[in-house]
């Protein structure tokens, strides 16, 4: 599994240290960027480029200050199912019951601990399957048809 990270100046110091840790944890590995840290960029920049470059199988994180621009942003795209990090029962529950593929930390808010372990099931969770789940996400892929 490909992990695709994006972040603006509000995540770029998380992103590089959960970044370092994905690679330890032998995950490949995407940074679209920030590559350095620019106060004044954009995260609608790097939601994008992160969207733009995933695949059906990979999996996108993206950091901010609070989460939110980059899941909007995120959100616009079609395929693309991003839900806000607030805590690990509801990542897991984004992955089982809305299959999400990607996960917006809201970096001011929570320790580098505390974001691994969202992480973590963020990428190890399997989405269930059930048949309402299926049926709620394939409305979702197809809400603009």
């Amino acid at each position: 599994m490909n992990v695709i990270l994006g972040s603006d100046h509000g995540g770029y110091s998380l992103k590089e240290t959960i970044k370092s840790w994905l690679l330890a944890e032998d995950y490949e590995v995407s940074d679209v960027g920030a590559s350095s840290l620019v106060p004044d960029d954009d995260y609608v920049d790097y939601a994008k480029a992160a969207v733009k470059k995933a695949m059906v199988a990979d999996r996108i994180i993206l950091f901010c200050r609070n989460g939110f621009g980059m899941n909007i942003t995120a959100n616009r795209f079609a395929g693309i199912r991003c839900g806000v990090a607030f805590d690990e029962e509801a990542v897991r529950k984004g992955r089982i019951d809305d299959d999400i593929n990607c996960l917006s930390i809201p970096a001011e808010y929570f320790d580098e601990e505390k974001v691994k372990k969202m992480i973590r099931i963020f990428l190890t969770e399997n989405f269930s399957s059930d048949e309402r789940y299926t049926r709620r996400v394939m409305k979702l892929d197809n809400i603009n048809s």
